[in-house]
């Protein structure tokens, strides 16, 4: 019998936008997205709720405009999370399998992974995901599914990502204070790998980046399964707010520039007479379009002083995959290859086995809202093949966070 189709929602909560979005679907390669409502973020800063009314009026805003379009009604979503708060770190976890025929169960899977999880975590913080990257059995390194074989001994390497409690608190109760409920949280670079790496990318070895408004979510996947994450506090905000006042130009305008006339090619040849502006306002485009260079080239920089290892080349073959709304700066991939001597590429949704109307998310701008969907349609499907849904190991912190709220 074929699988029944079901109703799937999430909310990308930006610094710069709310997106939600609302689909049908059945497998990850069929996927119908039936509305989609994109508003203005108000009440966040770098991912943070920082002005709970505001942030509430924008969230509410954004679901009610993916209700109109979907025709449907929402009463529960998936959440991403971002922050400069995140942090995270690769754990194993080591247990015995007692019996005597020495058979691996799935309670094992459970109890490996329990070990894994107990890490010492800094107060205010508490365990987001936990994530096993692989198995090991006896000694034989890389395997991926254990149960049903045979050993004495059970380790799992897990990628173990924490978060701030309050931080999750403020956007938690936001959602649930307009009657939404929250079935789970997701990292947000987690989310939008769903929808722009290839499997080839993931195995051998990539960098993704998602350069939103307030922040660049970092992503690196080796082996199959995520090997490092990190968040950057630095993104489009900042490169507006440079402009801003290195041109002499009201924040709002100096964005519509940004969007508009930015290049950030690599020698890119400019007269110096040349001005671009908007609403009265102009500025020099070789000043606009170096002042960006410089920034996204600082930006770049610091991408690689978040990875684990300086043996860049090794860890990623595949190179790096920008995403977010900010990768759409012309040249941006041109930079990257001139500033960081490896493969770089703009993500941009894949939109596998997704139709409907699907064709707004193609902008890497919403690689995460797409990302979500993609996650909750796979069960979630990780990459190391964990399955995360209610009673998983993200339920923990959603369920705290019920009864914080009922209380």
């Amino acid at each position: 019998m074929a699988n029944a189709r079901k109703i799937f929602s999430a909310i990308d909560v930006g610094t710069t936008k709310i997106a939600t979005i609302v689909a049908n679907a059945k497998s990850q390669s069929d996927i119908e997205v039936l509305g989609v409502g994109i508003v203005p973020s108000h009440g966040l800063h770098k991912g943070v709720v920082v002005n709970m009314d505001e942030a509430k009026r924008a969230i509410t805003a954004s679901i009610k405009e993916a209700e109109r379009i979907s025709g449907m009604r929402i009463e529960s979503v998936y959440v991403g999370v971002t922050g400069r708060h995140i942090t995270s770190l690769n754990n194993r976890g080591v247990i015995s399998i007692p019996r005597d025929d020495r058979l691996v169960r799935s309670q094992d899977l459970k109890r490996v992974l329990s070990a894994a999880r107990s890490v010492s975590v800094p107060e205010g913080k508490r365990v987001l995901h936990a994530i096993p990257r692989y198995y090991a059995l006896d000694g034989q390194e890389r395997v991926q599914e254990p149960v049903g074989m045979h050993g004495a001994r059970l380790d799992v390497e897990t990628h173990i990502i924490t978060a701030s409690i309050t931080s999750i608190q403020n956007l938690v109760k936001c959602i649930r204070s307009i009657g939404i409920d929250v079935d789970d949280l997701v990292l947000e670079p987690l989310a939008s790998a769903e929808s722009v790496l290839t499997p080839e990318e993931r195995e051998v070895g990539v960098i993704m980046a998602d350069i939103g408004g307030g922040t660049t979510d970092i992503a690196v996947f080796k082996g199959g399964s995520i090997y490092h994450t990190a968040i950057i506090p630095v993104a489009g905000y900042q490169v507006t707010s440079d402009l801003s006042i290195g041109l002499g130009l009201p924040f709002e305008i100096a964005e519509k520039v940004k969007k508009q006339y930015a290049d950030v090619t690599p020698n890119l040849e400019i007269e110096e007479t040349t001005k671009v502006g908007t609403n009265g306002h102009s500025a020099s485009y070789r000043s606009l379009c170096g002042i960006i260079r410089s920034r996204m080239e600082e930006l770049l920089q610091l991408m690689l002083l978040e990875m684990p290892t300086t043996d860049y080349h090794s860890l990623a073959p595949h190179g790096l995959v920008l995403t977010g709304g900010t990768s759409n700066l012309s040249g941006l991939d041109l930079l990257g290859r001139e500033v960081l001597q490896m493969p770089v590429r703009i993500g941009r949704p894949l939109n596998v086995g997704i139709y409907g109307i699907s064709d707004i998310l193609h902008d890497p701008a919403y690689a995460t809202t797409q990302g979500l969907i993609l996650w909750q349609v796979g069960g979630k499907k990780t990459t190391s093949g964990l399955k995360l849904h209610r009673g998983g190991p993200l339920s923990s912190i959603v369920n705290f966070m019920k009864k914080f709220f009922r209380s």
